[in-house]
């Protein structure tokens, strides 16, 4: 797997504590915890172990994932170099997502993994979600925005135009018509850029990236 067909900009992990920071039961995981997740994101997106690398996976999440009579964020690995070996390859299982972010955007391993959009506006690919956060940034919230940024997906009801979370419009008979209506909020978007004087995050459109589709929508 080389492209993301389904994305949002945030958090891709559930939030975890810092080395050194104190536990919170039940809220964030441990760094053992969090370091699981990260190698675990990484298998589910499509990176492949070896027979040895996928045996330790399950050894680790003997020890360490929550079910539903375990909380999260109180379990560590018993041996200092498991949990050594578990940072490693979770550091390796992120040089992994990092290569797999969208033009425009990257991957960031703090307390969570999240997905950015890059905001250098002399850039080859300048995302809608950059223009968007940067807009904010300078005070202005345009209503355009959430819709402009959206990528379009499939659901029993129809096509639909939102984002991980939400579905700002639809639903629609086919593809191509949420994918238009995509296209005709950013140029909403970029007339509300230039009202507001942000012409230059508006004369980055002929660099925004085509509007996001789950595979499903291009079959």
């Amino acid at each position: 797997m080389t492209t993301l067909e389904r994305w949002h900009v945030g958090p891709w992990t559930t939030r975890g504590t810092l080395p050194g920071e104190p536990f919170e039961p039940g809220s964030k995981r441990t760094p053992d915890e969090l370091n699981f997740d990260v190698v675990g994101l990484a298998r589910i997106l499509g990176r492949r172990l070896d027979g040895r690398g996928e045996l330790q996976v399950r050894l680790w999440q003997n020890e360490l994932r929550p079910t539903h009579t375990r909380m999260c964020g109180v379990h560590t690995l018993a041996d200092p170099d498991n949990a050594e070996t578990l940072r490693t390859t979770a550091r390796e299982a992120f040089d992994w997502l990092a290569e797999q972010a969208p033009a425009g955007y990257e991957f960031v391993y703090t307390d969570a993994v999240y997905l950015r959009p890059l905001t250098d506006l002399s850039a080859e690919v300048v995302t809608v979600d950059a223009v968007i956060q940067i807009a904010a940034e300078r005070g202005d919230a345009l209503p355009a925005d959430r819709l402009a940024a959206s990528h379009v997906r499939r659901a029993a009801a129809g096509w639909f135009a939102g984002d991980a979370v939400c579905n700002w419009s639809g639903p629609y008979p086919t593809a191509e018509e949420a994918v238009d209506a995509v296209r005709a909020a950013r140029v909403e978007l970029i007339n509300q850029l230039t009202e507001a004087g942000h012409a230059d995050l508006a004369a980055t459109a002929d660099r925004w990236p085509d509007v996001p589709q789950d595979q499903a929508a291009t079959k």
